[in-house]
């Protein structure tokens, strides 16, 4: 299809599905333009696959299984449902950044199949954050903490969505970098957070107390953690690629939970 027409709700949502879940969705369209819509779309894939990872978790606390049990299949989910890609993301890009080499160099670590010391450190780090704040959030109850995976499910593809804009430079020529790399024009790339933190707060505005304005500051803190490290890649590998994305994702994911365990 010519890249000059007009690409449809169809093919954003195609992009986003058939690039950030592994659902059996076909991109028919790899063109910037698609990528724009798809990017836009991020955030509507990561509920699916919050809800998801939400549904396991409750599912596993009501045939009697505690919190931790169930923080183990909700942090499971995201990981299968991505094949692993963010969460290998994440490592190839503290291999990349704890090499201390330049960006040429540190770009070729990325590419490399195993991970290193720095990626493994981080990844079994994150991935305990993320099942200790999951199993707090279902100590303050099943619906407290499937709310919390779908919030961070939103919040780490709006990530992607704010990385996406206007001025952030692609690492290479070739990859998902560069094909979703400044599409999104800023305006656009700036509403997706204001409606996450909005939807944050709406959703936990039944738990009362300050719960809805913690919940919307945790959508605001992740962010704000992904754009200091985008920010950190762009100066260390002159711009962002598909493990930088994998990492933005799994560090927003993170960052939303901390201040909801913390009730």
């Amino acid at each position: 299809m010519n890249d000059d027409s007009r690409p449809t709700t169809a093919d954003a949502l195609r992009f986003a599905f058939g690039t950030l879940t592994v659902l059996p969705v076909r991109v028919r369209r790899w063109d910037r333009r698609a990528a724009r819509g798809g990017m836009l779309a991020a955030p509507l894939a990561g509920a699916v696959v919050g809800l998801a990872a939400a549904g396991c978790g409750g599912l596993l606390w009501a045939l009697g299984a505690g919190p931790l049990l169930a923080a183990v299949g909700t942090v499971a989910v995201p990981a299968v449902l991505t094949r692993g890609l963010h969460l290998d993301g994440l490592a190839d890009t503290a291999d990349g950044l704890g090499s201390g080499k330049p960006a040429d160099d540190a770009l070729r670590i990325m590419k490399q199949s195993d991970v290193g010391p720095f990626g493994v450190v981080v990844l079994v780090l994150v991935l305990l954050a993320q099942v200790a704040a999951v199993a707090q959030c279902y100590g303050h109850g099943w619906r407290y903490g499937c709310a919390a995976a779908v919030a961070a499910g939103v919040t780490a593809r709006a990530a992607l969505t704010l990385a996406c804009r206007v001025g952030v430079p692609p690492a290479r020529p070739e990859g998902l970098g560069a094909a979703v790399a400044g599409t999104i024009p800023v305006p656009a790339a700036l509403a997706a957070p204001a409606a996450c933190a909005a939807l944050a707060a709406a959703a936990y505005t039944p738990f009362g107390g300050l719960t809805p304005l913690r919940a919307a500051l945790s959508v605001v803190l992740a962010l704000t953690t992904a754009e200091a490290l985008l920010h950190h890649c762009v100066r260390r590998f002159g711009g962002v690629t598909g493990d930088v994305f994998g990492a933005l994702a799994e560090s927003a994911l993170t960052v939303t939970l901390l201040p909801l365990a913390l009730r």
